[in-house]
């Protein structure tokens, strides 16, 4: 791959005469199954997470450098946050392409500069022809090359690369950038990469197969900077598959963060994503556990073994998927599912096959989405060979909508899609899935909750919103009286999951009255 461009864009030696003033925007999110908006009203948050790439890359831009950060999610970009900056650094994801559209029209129409990086650009520069300056793949390498050109006033349009970074090297996020507070959790990163290559995943593309971790020592660091700011709660670590490095995880990691834990009183509680063989591996999950981990999301995908070895999901082939998902629950981890329909090895039956094994699995968080050929995946370059693919995805893959011709009649798919969706997530169904997991979940013996304000406002919100006006409130209450009977110690994940399956229907039903095509 290229490593630099050829054609330099002069600046004039303007840049050398005085501190740049950078600005870093993150684009706004649509309203989808993972924004959390309808939910995030509950416990007085702007939004689920911060820009961790962003926030990274603002610790990797010249010291002397000027910085600011408006994330679209909690605050609103103004022209005059546009005309302050020198430069512009925006970084996105598939499903925020609307957003990143407009805020490069608006730079343009000031005349600053842009500079473009992260998942979105990476794999589709070629819709972003107004961007000045596009430094893809990891910041590590090529966001240092661009610095030292612009420096010299010979700065590129295109810096790429094909090697991977070392994240050893990587800086803490600067978190001073953002108000920590507004965000329900807080992200950090161990490692990149998965040692799986299913189909329609973009991960290996992005990040490789070969998992790289951070030594023990600066997940630490990064904790203590999370926890220097003032933030007390979730933290999500953002790992395409936390358990790449098993080994590493069990004998330094998993102990460092105990023990750091333990004696911070235990800040935080964390969750991450991992691969179904995690079940395998029953110290692990123990370890896990007892270093504050209580979620995990799963890539379930589908019960249908012809579909699973159509995309190369060969980890979960070949097992007994509910089994897994138990002894995950059982383990004192909350597995939360993604779960996948529309591959060519479908049967028309795969619908009702689905929310049966989803209602018996427990699996509260339940994502299912149609199958999207995410651009440069093995799945965009099979169907682009077979001329089945039709248009972008939009990057939501719970918007009804899909971006190649399938093999099972479209109307079957969309309609039994519907199906699965309206199933799901309607009061009886999705509060009978609750009680299963609570049910299933054996919660760890020192579990710790820390009492908020913001969960006693949660709470009566909930109270108010779900147990007076909503359709589903004879369900809710019958929740939180079983559950104070039979599950005491679990009453905040009642109310919590309950919360959160407000927010699933808002998104569905929204869906469901205005179909995409």
């Amino acid at each position: 791959m290229q490593e630099r461009n050829d054609s330099p864009i002069t600046t004039n030696n303007m840049y050398e005469k005085r501190i740049m003033k950078a600005l870093l925007i993150y684009p706004k999110f649509p309203d989808t199954f993972w924004s959390f908006k309808h939910a995030l009203k509950f416990i007085l948050k702007k939004a689920s997470s911060p820009p961790l790439g962003l926030l990274t890359v603002g610790a990797m831009i010249p010291e002397a450098w000027e910085k600011k950060l408006v994330d679209m999610n909690v605050e609103t970009l103004n022209d005059d946050h546009l005309r302050w900056a020198d430069i512009v650094f925006l970084s996105a994801m598939s499903v925020q392409k609307e957003s990143v559209k407009e805020v490069i029209a608006r730079c343009k129409a000031v005349r600053v500069r842009i500079v473009a990086g992260g998942p979105l650009f990476t794999t589709e520069d070629e819709l972003f022809p107004d961007v000045d300056h596009l430094v893809l793949n990891e910041a590590e390498i090529t966001l240092k090359r661009f610095l030292e050109d612009f420096e010299q006033d010979c700065a590129g349009h295109l810096y790429t690369t094909d090697r991977w970074a070392d994240i050893r090297t990587t800086p803490i996020p600067l978190w001073r950038l953002i108000n920590i507070k507004r965000y329900a959790t807080i992200n950090i990163q161990y490692s990149r990469g998965c040692p799986y290559n299913c189909e329609f995943c973009d991960i290996t593309l992005l990040c490789g197969r070969t998992p790289r971790t951070k030594d023990k020592d600066q997940v630490i660091r990064e904790l203590e900077s999370i926890y220097a700011r003032g933030f007390r709660g979730g933290v999500f670590f953002v790992d395409d598959n936390f358990i790449g490095n098993k080994k590493k995880l069990k004998e330094e990691i998993l102990p460092a963060v105990a023990g750091w834990m333990e004696r911070k009183k235990h800040p935080f509680s964390f969750e991450t994503q991992a691969s179904i063989e995690l079940s395998d591996h029953e110290d692990l999950m123990q370890l896990m556990v007892r270093a504050g981990f209580d979620t995990v999301f799963v890539g379930i995908e589908t019960p249908n073994e012809q579909s699973l070895a159509e995309c190369s999901k060969l980890q979960n082939r070949n097992r007994d998927l509910l089994g897994s998902i138990r002894k995950i629950q059982q383990a004192g981890l909350e597995v939360q599912g993604g779960f996948i329909v529309g591959f060519d090895n479908d049967p028309v039956t795969i619908f009702d096959t689905q929310i049966r094994f989803i209602q018996k699995s427990g699996v509260v968080t339940a994502m299912v989405g149609l199958l999207n050929a995410l651009p440069r995946t093995q799945l965009y370059n099979r169907l682009e060979k077979e001329r089945r693919l039709v248009k972008e995805t939009s990057g939501d893959n719970t918007d009804f909508s899909i971006n190649f011709i399938p093999k099972m009649n479209y109307d079957i798919l969309i309609d039994g899609y519907k199906k699965i969706l309206s199933t799901l997530y309607s009061p009886r169904h999705y509060y009978e899935r609750v009680r299963t997991f609570l049910r299933e979940y054996i919660p760890p013996q020192k579990k710790m909750f820390h009492f908020r304000f913001n969960h006693l406002a949660a709470f009566f919100m909930s109270v108010i919103v779900l147990g007076i006006i909503g359709k589903e409130r004879f369900h809710y209450w019958g929740l939180l009286f079983w559950t104070v009977f039979k599950r005491p110690r679990l009453f905040p994940q009642a109310v919590t999951l309950a919360i959160y399956g407000f927010h699933f229907r808002r998104i569905f039903e929204k869906h469901l009255h205005g179909t995409a095509c």
